[in-house]
């Protein structure tokens, strides 16, 4: 194994243990080595999996044309979801579970089968899918101040911190996808807003890609999974006590709190 990555596999869990973010590991590698970042996240999974943590599915990140540019990339990134990172609709985010975390509002489909092909169609993911949920996904960095590049992100398993799901199961003949529309609200005041076709165009677009690429790695989708399918609107800073209600047309509401204190 190529010893960077193992070294910025620890930078980046003992940042978690020491509850104090690393200073980005991009310098660690070639400018731009995705694949690389892939395989930090990879060998961080690995530990994850033998420490006794359970997959619950993934999540899809880079949506947004824009950060895309701001990254240098042409395309999403995913990542990892454990079933420990579950947060209760309704829930509270209890102090120290998280560094730097962000909010942001998305469509989560759970999946009732596998999606093993390379080639990959919108149709496959709606036959696959069991039902969508609104979704609050907490993202969060290990990275200082969020100084993030494209390495970065990846290699952090796509910056994942918590997710949220609520509680209207909708199956998919009942929804648009690409026309819904959402507002994340603080404390009753809207922060952020966006629809489906921001979300590469639509969220069945996103989960395409991602059964795809996945399935050409060997590592399909499989029935159970939850996937996350990237955000509808920009993402939100959190201070202590804040509370988040997200609404998205045809799906319904989730929401989330966060204690007083992170520490």
């Amino acid at each position: 194994m190529n010893p960077a990555v193992r070294e910025a596999a620890e930078l980046l869990r003992n940042a978690v243990g020491a509850g104090k973010p690393c200073l980005p590991i991009r310098d660690l590698f070639t400018f731009g080595d995705i694949e690389s970042a892939y395989a930090v996240q990879r060998l961080n999974t690995e530990h994850a999996l033998a420490a006794g943590r359970r997959l619950a599915g993934r999540k899809i990140g880079l949506t947004s044309p824009a950060v895309q540019r701001q990254l240098g990339v042409a395309q999403p990134d995913f990542g990892t979801l454990f079933a420990d990172m579950a947060v209760a609709d309704g829930g509270t985010v209890p102090a120290g579970r998280l560094l730097q975390p962000k909010v942001e509002a998305e469509v989560a489909l759970v999946l009732s089968d596998d999606l093993p092909d390379p080639d990959c169609t919108a149709a496959d993911v709606v036959r696959a899918t069991g039902f969508a949920v609104p979704a609050l996904e907490i993202v969060d960095s290990r990275i200082t101040d969020w100084d993030i590049s494209i390495v970065d992100t990846v290699a952090d398993n796509a910056s994942s911190g918590l997710f949220v799901l609520g509680g209207t199961r909708v199956p998919l003949d009942r929804v648009d996808l690409r026309t819904v529309t959402m507002t994340l609200s603080r404390h009753g005041t809207v922060v952020s807003a966006g629809s489906g076709a921001d979300c590469l165009g639509s969220p069945l677009a996103a989960a395409r890609w991602l059964a795809s690429t996945l399935a050409r790695r060997g590592d399909p989708l499989r029935a159970g999974d939850i996937v996350l399918t990237g955000a509808l609107g920009p993402m939100v800073p959190v201070a202590p006590g804040d509370v988040f209600r997200a609404e998205i047309s045809g799906l319904g509401s989730v929401r989330v709190g966060f204690a007083p204190a992170f520490r």
